[in-house]
């Protein structure tokens, strides 16, 4: 049996499964192990893990651990390292969160059908942050950019993954289709009165149409609601 000194930063402390939100922690194990197996073995996904550091030196998450070791493991902060604009994949639980993204015109794929491999391997293809709540998920060694959503709330989850990666340059409302995701269009209304219901008609000009479902958006109340939305995240 080996045991390891592990000093987890307070963000990863709480992920914990293991002792939850206790920074410092004993860990026995046998056998060779990578920093990152043990990591995860307490319920950080490597996606969540930042620079390591044993016995003073920084070490890659793949680095051995030996008997004895003292291992520090700060949390990613890989929001410094976005210079263009990022692109999610959401799971099928975050539906609201997906919605409410795509309301600020974020890059966000999301079918409540998908299934684990698929957004993974989506994830991976396209250079997709994947966003989910499920550690397995993020655990799998495919996935190289992901987040694991905290809260259980759209709203405050929203506020989550705008500060972690630092969105509220790239936001750009009503740009995008909250059924589909793909970009609107200016539209004329001549064009689509025989869609609109009567009140529509009266009392709004300006319309746009999702290029991809057919979709038809206008300044009503799912335009205060973004409003409202963009004024609680600054």
């Amino acid at each position: 049996m080996k045991v390891a000194h592990f000093h987890f930063d307070g963000n990863l402390a709480a992920l914990r499964l293991r002792r939850r939100g206790e920074q410092d922690l004993e860990y026995a194990f046998t056998g060779p192990q990578s920093a990152k197996h043990l990591i995860e073995s307490l319920g950080i996904p490597h996606t969540e893990i930042g620079a390591v550091q044993v016995n003073g030196a920084a070490v890659g998450a793949d680095a051995q651990i030996s008997d004895g070791d003292e291992v520090l493991v700060s949390a990613s902060s890989e929001a410094a390292d976005v210079v263009v604009e990022p692109r999610f994949i959401l799971d099928g639980h975050l539906g609201r969160l997906a919605a409410r993204m795509r309301m600020l015109g974020l890059d966000c794929l999301y079918r409540n059908d998908a299934g684990d491999p698929e957004l993974a391997s989506t994830a991976v293809a396209e250079g997709r942050i994947l966003v989910t709540r499920d550690r397995r998920l993020l655990m799998r060694k495919i996935i190289t950019a992901g987040y694991l959503v905290r809260n259980l709330v759209p709203r405050e989850q929203v506020r989550e993954v705008v500060a972690r990666y630092r969105l509220r340059t790239w936001i750009k409302p009503f740009q995008r289709c909250i059924r589909c995701n793909h970009l609107l269009e200016p539209v004329r209304k001549a064009d689509i009165l025989d869609r609109l219901e009567p009140l529509t008609q009266r009392y709004f000009e300006e319309f746009r149409m999702c290029r991809g479902c057919g979709q038809i958006y206008w300044k009503g109340s799912h335009y205060e609601k973004m409003m409202s939305l963009i004024a609680g995240l600054q």
